[in-house]
Protein backbone atom coordinates (compact mmCIF):
# COMPACT_ATOMS: atom_id res chain seq x y z
CA UNK A 1 0.00 0.00 0.00
CA UNK A 2 1.21 3.50 -0.82
CA UNK A 3 0.53 5.85 2.11
CA UNK A 4 1.93 8.98 0.51
CA UNK A 5 3.42 10.00 -2.81
CA UNK A 6 4.32 13.23 -4.48
CA UNK A 7 6.72 14.06 -7.26
CA UNK A 8 7.51 14.92 -10.85
CA UNK A 9 10.57 15.87 -12.87
CA UNK A 10 9.84 19.53 -12.11
CA UNK A 11 8.93 19.18 -8.43
CA UNK A 12 11.18 20.74 -5.80
CA UNK A 13 10.26 19.61 -2.30
CA UNK A 14 11.20 21.82 0.61
CA UNK A 15 12.12 20.62 4.08
CA UNK A 16 8.60 21.45 5.21
CA UNK A 17 7.18 19.42 2.31
CA UNK A 18 9.24 16.42 3.39
CA UNK A 19 8.18 16.75 7.01
CA UNK A 20 4.50 17.12 6.18
CA UNK A 21 4.58 14.21 3.75
CA UNK A 22 6.23 11.94 6.29
CA UNK A 23 3.88 12.97 9.08
CA UNK A 24 0.86 12.38 6.82
CA UNK A 25 1.99 8.81 6.20
CA UNK A 26 2.89 8.11 9.83
CA UNK A 27 -0.49 9.42 11.00
CA UNK A 28 -2.16 6.70 8.90
CA UNK A 29 -0.24 3.96 10.71
CA UNK A 30 -1.63 4.71 14.16
CA UNK A 31 0.27 4.50 17.43
CA UNK A 32 3.55 2.64 17.61
CA UNK A 33 5.45 1.56 20.71
CA UNK A 34 8.94 0.75 19.47
CA UNK A 35 10.44 2.00 16.20
CA UNK A 36 13.66 1.21 14.35
CA UNK A 37 15.00 3.51 11.62
CA UNK A 38 17.28 2.16 8.87
CA UNK A 39 18.65 5.13 6.91
CA UNK A 40 21.61 5.00 4.50
CA UNK A 41 25.08 5.98 5.64
CA UNK A 42 27.11 9.09 4.85
CA UNK A 43 27.81 7.94 1.30
CA UNK A 44 24.12 8.73 0.59
CA UNK A 45 24.16 12.19 2.15
CA UNK A 46 22.44 13.70 -0.89
CA UNK A 47 19.40 11.46 -0.39
CA UNK A 48 17.97 13.86 2.25
CA UNK A 49 17.10 10.80 4.34
CA UNK A 50 19.17 12.11 7.22
CA UNK A 51 16.70 14.96 7.40
CA UNK A 52 13.74 12.57 7.14
CA UNK A 53 15.20 10.47 9.96
CA UNK A 54 15.24 13.61 12.12
CA UNK A 55 11.59 14.21 11.34
CA UNK A 56 10.78 10.60 12.27
CA UNK A 57 12.59 11.11 15.58
CA UNK A 58 10.64 14.32 16.15
CA UNK A 59 7.42 12.41 15.46
CA UNK A 60 8.06 9.36 17.65
CA UNK A 61 10.41 10.77 20.28
CA UNK A 62 11.62 8.16 22.76
CA UNK A 63 9.65 5.45 20.94
CA UNK A 64 12.26 5.59 18.18
CA UNK A 65 14.76 3.55 20.15
CA UNK A 66 17.35 2.50 17.55
CA UNK A 67 18.91 3.81 14.34
CA UNK A 68 20.83 1.29 12.25
CA UNK A 69 22.57 2.88 9.25
CA UNK A 70 22.45 0.50 6.29
CA UNK A 71 26.20 0.16 5.96
CA UNK A 72 26.37 -3.05 3.97
CA UNK A 73 30.15 -3.47 3.68
CA UNK A 74 30.89 0.25 4.18
CA UNK A 75 32.95 1.71 6.99
CA UNK A 76 30.94 2.61 10.12
CA UNK A 77 29.95 6.26 10.36
CA UNK A 78 32.05 8.62 12.44
CA UNK A 79 30.58 10.89 15.08
CA UNK A 80 31.19 13.86 12.78
CA UNK A 81 29.39 12.18 9.88
CA UNK A 82 26.42 11.32 12.09
CA UNK A 83 26.17 14.93 13.25
CA UNK A 84 26.42 16.30 9.73
CA UNK A 85 23.85 13.93 8.28
CA UNK A 86 21.38 13.53 11.16
CA UNK A 87 21.78 16.72 13.17
CA UNK A 88 20.78 16.73 16.83
CA UNK A 89 19.51 13.15 17.11
CA UNK A 90 21.21 11.60 20.18
CA UNK A 91 24.15 9.53 18.97
CA UNK A 92 23.41 6.95 21.64
CA UNK A 93 20.58 5.74 19.38
CA UNK A 94 22.94 4.72 16.55
CA UNK A 95 23.99 1.11 16.07
CA UNK A 96 26.79 -0.26 13.88
CA UNK A 97 25.94 -3.01 11.42
CA UNK A 98 28.51 -5.82 11.48
CA UNK A 99 27.93 -7.61 8.20
CA UNK A 100 30.10 -10.57 9.17
CA UNK A 101 28.75 -11.35 12.64
CA UNK A 102 25.47 -9.61 13.54
CA UNK A 103 23.18 -11.29 11.00
CA UNK A 104 20.61 -14.06 10.89
CA UNK A 105 19.24 -15.93 7.88
CA UNK A 106 15.49 -15.62 7.35
CA UNK A 107 15.35 -18.20 4.57
CA UNK A 108 16.97 -19.31 1.35
CA UNK A 109 15.95 -18.48 -2.21
CA UNK A 110 16.33 -21.78 -4.09
CA UNK A 111 19.02 -22.26 -6.72
CA UNK A 112 16.43 -23.25 -9.31
CA UNK A 113 14.73 -19.87 -9.04
CA UNK A 114 18.03 -17.98 -9.20
CA UNK A 115 19.14 -20.01 -12.20
CA UNK A 116 15.85 -19.13 -13.91
CA UNK A 117 15.90 -15.37 -13.26
CA UNK A 118 19.61 -15.02 -14.01
CA UNK A 119 19.20 -16.91 -17.29
CA UNK A 120 21.69 -19.57 -16.15
CA UNK A 121 24.36 -16.99 -15.25
CA UNK A 122 24.74 -18.56 -11.79
CA UNK A 123 23.65 -21.74 -10.08
CA UNK A 124 23.49 -21.41 -6.32
CA UNK A 125 20.95 -20.64 -3.60
CA UNK A 126 20.85 -17.21 -1.98
CA UNK A 127 20.42 -16.59 1.77
CA UNK A 128 18.08 -13.78 2.81
CA UNK A 129 20.12 -12.31 5.66
CA UNK A 130 19.41 -9.29 7.86
CA UNK A 131 20.85 -7.75 10.99
CA UNK A 132 19.50 -9.67 13.97
CA UNK A 133 18.22 -6.42 15.49
CA UNK A 134 15.38 -6.38 12.94
CA UNK A 135 14.09 -9.71 14.18
CA UNK A 136 15.03 -9.71 17.84
CA UNK A 137 14.46 -6.03 18.67
CA UNK A 138 10.72 -6.29 19.25
CA UNK A 139 9.83 -3.43 16.89
CA UNK A 140 6.29 -2.78 15.74
CA UNK A 141 7.57 -0.46 13.00
CA UNK A 142 10.77 -0.49 10.93
CA UNK A 143 11.41 2.60 8.83
CA UNK A 144 13.60 1.86 5.81
CA UNK A 145 14.75 5.17 4.34
CA UNK A 146 16.66 5.67 1.12
CA UNK A 147 17.07 7.18 -2.33
CA UNK A 148 15.96 5.44 -5.50
CA UNK A 149 18.59 5.94 -8.19
CA UNK A 150 20.12 3.80 -10.98
CA UNK A 151 22.41 1.15 -9.52
CA UNK A 152 25.00 -1.27 -10.88
CA UNK A 153 24.10 -4.33 -8.75
CA UNK A 154 20.31 -4.29 -8.61
CA UNK A 155 19.27 -1.94 -11.45
CA UNK A 156 17.61 0.71 -9.28
CA UNK A 157 18.78 1.23 -5.71
CA UNK A 158 16.82 0.94 -2.51
CA UNK A 159 13.54 -0.53 -1.26
CA UNK A 160 14.31 -4.09 -0.04
CA UNK A 161 17.95 -3.76 -1.14
CA UNK A 162 18.30 -1.44 1.88
CA UNK A 163 17.29 -4.40 4.04
CA UNK A 164 18.96 -7.41 2.40
CA UNK A 165 22.21 -5.65 1.45
CA UNK A 166 22.30 -2.61 3.73
CA UNK A 167 21.72 -4.78 6.81
CA UNK A 168 22.71 -8.05 5.15
CA UNK A 169 25.40 -10.62 5.82
CA UNK A 170 28.60 -11.58 4.06
CA UNK A 171 27.19 -14.46 2.03
CA UNK A 172 24.05 -12.62 0.96
CA UNK A 173 25.93 -9.47 -0.04
CA UNK A 174 28.66 -11.38 -1.83
CA UNK A 175 26.31 -13.56 -3.82
CA UNK A 176 23.86 -10.79 -4.75
CA UNK A 177 26.69 -8.67 -6.13
CA UNK A 178 28.08 -11.58 -8.10
CA UNK A 179 24.69 -12.48 -9.57
CA UNK A 180 24.37 -8.97 -10.97
CA UNK A 181 27.91 -8.95 -12.34
CA UNK A 182 27.58 -12.40 -13.94
CA UNK A 183 24.25 -11.46 -15.54
CA UNK A 184 25.71 -8.19 -16.82
CA UNK A 185 25.28 -4.79 -15.22
CA UNK A 186 24.67 -3.03 -18.54
CA UNK A 187 21.56 -5.18 -18.92
CA UNK A 188 20.35 -4.05 -15.48
CA UNK A 189 21.26 -0.44 -14.73
CA UNK A 190 18.25 1.83 -14.89
CA UNK A 191 15.76 -1.04 -14.80
CA UNK A 192 13.46 -1.67 -11.87
CA UNK A 193 12.89 -5.39 -12.56
CA UNK A 194 16.17 -7.30 -12.74
CA UNK A 195 17.34 -10.74 -11.62
CA UNK A 196 18.70 -9.37 -8.34
CA UNK A 197 15.54 -7.35 -7.65
CA UNK A 198 13.38 -10.39 -8.36
CA UNK A 199 15.45 -12.39 -5.86
CA UNK A 200 15.00 -9.67 -3.21
CA UNK A 201 11.28 -9.58 -3.93
CA UNK A 202 11.07 -13.36 -3.54
CA UNK A 203 12.80 -13.06 -0.17
CA UNK A 204 10.48 -10.26 0.95
CA UNK A 205 7.40 -12.28 0.02
CA UNK A 206 8.50 -15.64 1.43
CA UNK A 207 10.66 -14.75 4.42
CA UNK A 208 10.13 -11.16 5.59
CA UNK A 209 6.38 -10.57 5.72
CA UNK A 210 6.52 -10.62 9.52
CA UNK A 211 8.84 -7.59 9.57
CA UNK A 212 6.76 -4.37 9.87
CA UNK A 213 8.74 -2.42 7.26
CA UNK A 214 7.66 0.96 5.90
CA UNK A 215 9.70 2.25 2.96
CA UNK A 216 10.41 5.98 2.79
CA UNK A 217 11.96 6.72 -0.61
CA UNK A 218 13.28 9.92 -2.13
CA UNK A 219 14.16 10.79 -5.71
CA UNK A 220 16.85 13.47 -6.01
CA UNK A 221 18.07 15.19 -9.16
CA UNK A 222 20.27 18.07 -10.19
CA UNK A 223 18.50 21.19 -11.44
CA UNK A 224 19.62 22.17 -14.93
CA UNK A 225 19.16 25.88 -14.14
CA UNK A 226 21.20 26.30 -10.95
CA UNK A 227 22.97 22.88 -10.78
CA UNK A 228 21.66 22.37 -7.23
CA UNK A 229 20.29 19.06 -6.00
CA UNK A 230 16.52 19.06 -5.60
CA UNK A 231 14.18 16.48 -4.08
CA UNK A 232 11.91 15.60 -6.96
CA UNK A 233 9.80 13.01 -5.19
CA UNK A 234 8.83 11.40 -1.88
CA UNK A 235 7.18 7.99 -1.82
CA UNK A 236 6.08 6.14 1.33
CA UNK A 237 4.54 2.68 1.46
CA UNK A 238 4.95 -0.93 2.50
CA UNK A 239 4.99 -2.91 -0.76
CA UNK A 240 6.56 -3.12 -4.20
CA UNK A 241 4.20 -0.55 -5.68
CA UNK A 242 5.86 2.29 -3.78
CA UNK A 243 9.23 1.26 -5.21
CA UNK A 244 7.85 1.05 -8.74
CA UNK A 245 6.44 4.57 -8.45
CA UNK A 246 9.73 5.98 -7.18
CA UNK A 247 11.76 4.06 -9.78
CA UNK A 248 9.60 5.41 -12.58
CA UNK A 249 10.33 8.98 -11.50
CA UNK A 250 14.01 8.26 -10.89
CA UNK A 251 14.39 6.99 -14.44
CA UNK A 252 12.96 10.28 -15.65
CA UNK A 253 15.06 12.42 -13.28
CA UNK A 254 18.37 10.55 -13.00
CA UNK A 255 18.77 8.91 -16.40
CA UNK A 256 20.59 10.96 -19.01
CA UNK A 257 19.96 9.48 -22.45
CA UNK A 258 22.34 10.91 -25.03
CA UNK A 259 22.37 11.10 -28.82
CA UNK A 260 26.15 10.77 -29.07
CA UNK A 261 28.80 9.15 -26.88
CA UNK A 262 31.51 10.76 -24.78
CA UNK A 263 34.94 10.73 -26.34
CA UNK A 264 36.18 12.25 -23.10
CA UNK A 265 34.35 12.48 -19.78
CA UNK A 266 35.67 14.11 -16.60
CA UNK A 267 34.13 13.04 -13.28
CA UNK A 268 34.69 14.78 -9.95
CA UNK A 269 34.54 12.81 -6.70
CA UNK A 270 33.71 14.91 -3.64
CA UNK A 271 36.41 14.10 -1.05
CA UNK A 272 33.86 14.08 1.77
CA UNK A 273 32.00 11.22 0.10
CA UNK A 274 34.45 9.30 -2.07
CA UNK A 275 37.53 7.96 -0.32
CA UNK A 276 37.76 4.56 -2.03
CA UNK A 277 37.51 3.10 -5.51
CA UNK A 278 34.83 0.82 -3.99
CA UNK A 279 32.63 3.94 -4.06
CA UNK A 280 34.51 6.08 -6.56
CA UNK A 281 34.07 3.55 -9.34
CA UNK A 282 30.56 4.91 -9.70
CA UNK A 283 32.40 7.17 -12.12
CA UNK A 284 32.87 4.03 -14.24
CA UNK A 285 29.59 2.22 -13.57
CA UNK A 286 27.34 5.16 -14.28
CA UNK A 287 29.10 6.44 -17.42
CA UNK A 288 30.24 3.26 -19.19
CA UNK A 289 27.16 3.07 -21.45
CA UNK A 290 27.88 6.61 -22.66
CA UNK A 291 31.62 6.36 -23.35
CA UNK A 292 32.78 5.80 -26.92
CA UNK A 293 35.06 2.93 -27.90
CA UNK A 294 38.64 4.10 -27.33
CA UNK A 295 37.23 6.96 -25.26
CA UNK A 296 38.73 8.41 -22.10
CA UNK A 297 37.43 8.66 -18.53
CA UNK A 298 39.30 11.04 -16.20
CA UNK A 299 38.44 10.77 -12.50
CA UNK A 300 39.37 13.70 -10.26
CA UNK A 301 39.59 12.06 -6.84
CA UNK A 302 41.13 14.37 -4.21
CA UNK A 303 39.94 12.23 -1.28
CA UNK A 304 41.04 8.83 -2.57
CA UNK A 305 42.90 6.96 0.19
CA UNK A 306 42.03 3.29 -0.36
CA UNK A 307 40.62 0.76 -2.79
CA UNK A 308 38.15 -1.01 -0.50
CA UNK A 309 36.59 0.39 2.66
CA UNK A 310 36.72 -3.11 4.12
CA UNK A 311 40.31 -4.31 4.72
CA UNK A 312 39.71 -7.76 3.27
CA UNK A 313 38.11 -6.34 0.13
CA UNK A 314 40.93 -3.79 -0.17
CA UNK A 315 43.39 -6.70 -0.21
CA UNK A 316 41.37 -8.50 -2.89
CA UNK A 317 41.41 -5.42 -5.12
CA UNK A 318 45.15 -4.97 -4.67
CA UNK A 319 45.78 -8.65 -5.41
CA UNK A 320 43.57 -9.13 -8.49
CA UNK A 321 42.96 -5.63 -9.91
CA UNK A 322 40.41 -4.36 -12.43
CA UNK A 323 41.38 -6.43 -15.47
CA UNK A 324 38.05 -7.43 -16.95
CA UNK A 325 35.41 -10.14 -16.73
CA UNK A 326 37.33 -13.11 -18.23
CA UNK A 327 40.37 -12.48 -16.02
CA UNK A 328 38.22 -12.04 -12.90
CA UNK A 329 36.12 -15.17 -13.52
CA UNK A 330 39.34 -17.13 -14.09
CA UNK A 331 40.66 -15.82 -10.75
CA UNK A 332 37.42 -16.87 -9.05
CA UNK A 333 37.77 -20.41 -10.39
CA UNK A 334 41.41 -20.68 -9.37
CA UNK A 335 41.54 -18.84 -6.03
CA UNK A 336 39.62 -19.76 -2.91
CA UNK A 337 40.01 -16.32 -1.31
CA UNK A 338 38.17 -14.64 -4.20
CA UNK A 339 35.56 -17.40 -4.39
CA UNK A 340 34.82 -16.67 -0.73
CA UNK A 341 34.42 -12.94 -1.44
CA UNK A 342 32.19 -12.75 -4.49
CA UNK A 343 31.20 -9.13 -3.85
CA UNK A 344 34.86 -8.22 -4.36
CA UNK A 345 34.89 -10.27 -7.58
CA UNK A 346 31.76 -8.49 -8.77
CA UNK A 347 33.31 -5.13 -7.96
CA UNK A 348 36.41 -6.00 -9.99
CA UNK A 349 34.18 -6.69 -12.99
CA UNK A 350 32.21 -3.48 -12.46
CA UNK A 351 35.41 -1.44 -12.25
CA UNK A 352 36.88 -2.58 -15.55
CA UNK A 353 36.21 -0.99 -18.92
CA UNK A 354 36.86 -4.43 -20.46
CA UNK A 355 39.55 -2.70 -22.51
CA UNK A 356 37.00 -0.58 -24.35
CA UNK A 357 38.04 2.83 -22.95
CA UNK A 358 40.81 4.17 -20.72
CA UNK A 359 40.35 5.06 -17.05
CA UNK A 360 42.68 7.62 -15.44
CA UNK A 361 42.50 8.21 -11.70
CA UNK A 362 43.90 11.46 -10.30
CA UNK A 363 44.11 11.15 -6.50
CA UNK A 364 45.21 13.89 -4.14
CA UNK A 365 48.86 14.46 -3.41
CA UNK A 366 48.86 13.99 0.38
CA UNK A 367 50.83 11.14 1.92
CA UNK A 368 47.71 9.11 2.75
CA UNK A 369 46.38 9.17 -0.82
CA UNK A 370 46.90 6.24 -3.17
CA UNK A 371 50.09 6.75 -5.16
CA UNK A 372 50.93 6.20 -8.82
CA UNK A 373 52.33 2.71 -8.33
CA UNK A 374 49.22 1.58 -6.44
CA UNK A 375 46.83 3.07 -9.01
CA UNK A 376 48.63 1.51 -11.95
CA UNK A 377 49.01 -1.87 -10.22
CA UNK A 378 45.24 -2.45 -10.33
CA UNK A 379 44.89 -1.58 -14.01
CA UNK A 380 44.13 2.14 -14.05
CA UNK A 381 46.16 4.97 -15.51
CA UNK A 382 47.46 7.68 -13.17
CA UNK A 383 47.78 11.44 -13.55
CA UNK A 384 48.64 14.37 -11.32
CA UNK A 385 45.60 15.93 -9.69
CA UNK A 386 47.00 19.44 -9.47
CA UNK A 387 47.84 19.48 -13.17
CA UNK A 388 44.49 18.04 -14.19
CA UNK A 389 42.55 20.53 -12.09
CA UNK A 390 44.33 23.34 -13.92
CA UNK A 391 42.82 21.91 -17.09
CA UNK A 392 39.50 20.79 -15.59
CA UNK A 393 38.62 23.05 -12.66
CA UNK A 394 35.51 21.78 -10.82
CA UNK A 395 34.90 25.31 -9.55
CA UNK A 396 34.46 26.58 -13.10
CA UNK A 397 32.94 23.68 -14.99
CA UNK A 398 29.25 23.10 -15.53
CA UNK A 399 27.63 19.70 -15.66
CA UNK A 400 27.33 18.60 -19.27
CA UNK A 401 29.32 19.52 -22.37
CA UNK A 402 32.32 21.84 -21.97
CA UNK A 403 35.30 23.02 -24.04
CA UNK A 404 38.80 22.97 -22.54
CA UNK A 405 41.60 25.50 -23.12
CA UNK A 406 42.82 23.48 -26.10
CA UNK A 407 39.45 23.66 -27.78
CA UNK A 408 38.65 20.01 -27.07
CA UNK A 409 35.11 19.06 -26.16
CA UNK A 410 34.45 16.94 -23.05
CA UNK A 411 31.56 16.05 -20.78
CA UNK A 412 31.71 16.95 -17.07
CA UNK A 413 29.91 15.20 -14.19
CA UNK A 414 30.15 16.70 -10.71
CA UNK A 415 28.58 13.74 -8.88
CA UNK A 416 28.27 10.31 -10.53
CA UNK A 417 26.18 8.93 -7.66
CA UNK A 418 22.99 10.73 -8.66
CA UNK A 419 22.68 9.68 -12.28
CA UNK A 420 23.15 7.23 -15.12
CA UNK A 421 24.39 8.20 -18.56
CA UNK A 422 23.94 6.19 -21.75
CA UNK A 423 23.74 6.67 -25.49
CA UNK A 424 20.45 5.50 -26.96
CA UNK A 425 21.95 2.65 -28.94
CA UNK A 426 23.47 1.07 -25.80
CA UNK A 427 20.30 1.24 -23.71
CA UNK A 428 17.60 -1.16 -24.78
CA UNK A 429 14.71 -1.18 -22.33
Amino acid sequence: MIYFQIGSADTSLSSEDLKQGLNTALDLLGKKHKVLAIPPDFTRLASRTGELTRYAYDYYGEKLTDILPALGTHTPMTSHQISEMFGEIPQTLFREHDWRNDVITLGEVPAEYIREVSQDAVDFAWPAQVNKLLVEGGFDLILSLGQVVPHEVVGMANHNKNIFVGTGGAEGINKSHFIGAAFGMEKMMGRSQTPVRRIFNYASHHFAKHLPILYILTVVGRDTEDSKLKVRGLFIGDDQEVFKAAAKLSLEVNFNLLDRPFKKVVVYLDPAEFKSTWLGNKSIYRTRMAIADQGELIVLAPGLTEFGEDKEIDQMIRKYGYFGTPETLKAVRENEDLRNNLSAAAHLIHGSSEGRFSITYCPGNESNNLNQQEIESVGFKYDNLKEKIKQYDPQKLKDGWNIDSNGEEFYYISNPAIGLWAVRERFKD
